[in-house]
């Protein structure tokens, strides 16, 4: 028998196997909340003597250590649900070593609460945001900003929270999903298991009201795919056509510069971008389909062509795309600071944005296109003034159009596009 037998409580009676690890226990160990749910189980009244109570998972595992370095007592650890999901089993192992730890699971917390709604999960996508932190260092893999975009591939998620990361907070950060899907539905799985147990349905704006007790799960589902282009039979990741995309007075990047320009901006799987002169948002569009986790930031001036951008937004059902309307550098100051930054339209200013692009970025890269010499200058000088790495290559496309019965190749303005990277 292990020295440590963790025994997971909640849902089930104690199998066979758990109550022999019970009365061969000298010490059994749990959290208030723990030992709150085993008061309730028959074998209390005869463990009751050897309970400590003890909350914090580094003061529980201080305490395991000890008793073990005192000899050979035998310990069982209470705990919720399966000890190997987001639990303290993984620490247990890794600090005990495996042949001291056995795990006897009961049915997880997530298990439980799908149970409770009635939906299944076997495509659900499972997250712990305990300890996961918005913003640039994460814990966990998934921090609230992801959200958004983890929807697009996944219509049902399953959220185990902490006091920082609960309920309301996810709410909040699903908002700017709720116009490409209005169908969203926040499930939140309070004290499952217990005579506290409370299910709550309801919208993001009516989450976002509420107060929930811990502990809890939200589960997040929604209907249907992404919105499909008008006349796309699939959704491609990348490759969208000028005419799928929704632009006013051909003011546009055209779809040879634009896959020259993704290329060149090596696009991360998570992070934050700038699409600077965001035009129709083509760019922002393609960004957002290729890298889900990617927090883009759409900034034009123009306040017709940010129409465009939302349009795009609930298109092709892109919640991570936020617009911002203002002139750069100026409506910059308030986003986060850049990994990636595209700068289609400067509108005079584009000595100034590449300045203000160098004292908010560190290792990344800015990609800027250009259609004169004189700009193509300037964001060279630029660039190199700001320490950047810098990579010019010249897009010349022409395009096949009919004269007659034949074809000729009719010639675009050729685009400089200027990349520069800082490691």
């Amino acid at each position: 028998m292990a020295r440590l037998t963790i025994v997971g409580i909640g849902a089930r009676p104690l199998p066979e196997r758990a109550k022999q690890a019970l009365s061969a226990a000298e010490i059994v160990v749990g959290t208030g909340r723990a030992c709150a749910v085993f008061s309730g189980y028959p074998e209390f009244e005869e463990a009751k003597a050897r309970i400590r109570q003890i909350d914090g998972i580094g003061s529980i595992m201080a305490s395991i250590r000890e008793a073990f370095e005192k000899g050979g007592e035998r310990i069982v650890l209470l705990a919720s649900g399966d000890p190997f999901f987001f639990g303290i089993g993984r620490r247990a192992v890794l600090e005990l070593g495996r042949e001291n730890v056995e795990v006897i699971p009961d049915v997880s917390s997530v298990q439980l609460a799908f149970s409770k709604i009635g939906i299944p999960w076997d495509d659900a996508l499972l997250v712990s945001l305990h300890g996961a932190d918005a913003g640039r260092e994460k814990k966990r893999p998934y921090g609230l900003a992801d959200l958004p975009g983890l929807l697009g591939d996944h219509a049902t998620i399953a959220l185990l929270t902490d006091e920082k990361h609960g309920p309301a907070a996810i709410a909040r950060a699903l908002r700017p999903a709720w116009a490409v899907w209005p169908s969203l539905v926040l499930h939140v799985c309070e004290n499952l298991g217990i005579a506290e147990e409370r299910i709550t349905e309801g919208s993001a704006d009516e989450i976002a009201a509420m107060s929930f007790s811990e502990p809890n799960i939200v589960i997040v589902t929604r209907a249907g795919d992404r919105p499909a282009a008008a006349g796309a039979t699939a959704r491609p990741r990348f490759g969208l056509r000028e005419e799928e995309i929704a632009h006013s007075g051909g003011l546009i990047t055209k779809d040879e510069v634009r896959a020259v320009t993704i290329h060149a901006l090596r696009l991360p799987e998570e992070g934050v971008f700038w699409d600077i002169g965001a035009g129709s948002g083509a760019v922002s569009v393609e960004a957002a389909r290729l890298c889900p986790r990617l927090q883009v930031f759409a900034v034009e001036k123009d306040v017709g062509q940010l129409d465009g951008v939302r349009k795009n937004k609930v298109l092709f059902g892109l919640p991570a795309i936020e617009t911002v309307e203002g002139e750069a550098p100026f409506a910059l100051s308030a986003l986060p600071d850049p990994d990636r930054v595209f700068v289609g339209g400067s509108g005079g200013r584009l000595k100034e944005i590449i300045e203000a692009v160098k004292s908010r970025m560190g290792k990344g890269i800015v990609v800027i296109n250009a259609a004169t010499l004189e700009t193509l200058n300037e964001a060279l000088a630029g660039l190199e003034r700001g320490d950047f790495r810098v990579r010019v290559s010249e897009v010349s496309v022409a395009r096949a159009r009919p004269v007659g019965e034949k074809r000729l190749m009719a010639a675009f303005n050729p685009v400089f596009v200027i990349s520069g990277e800082r490691e």
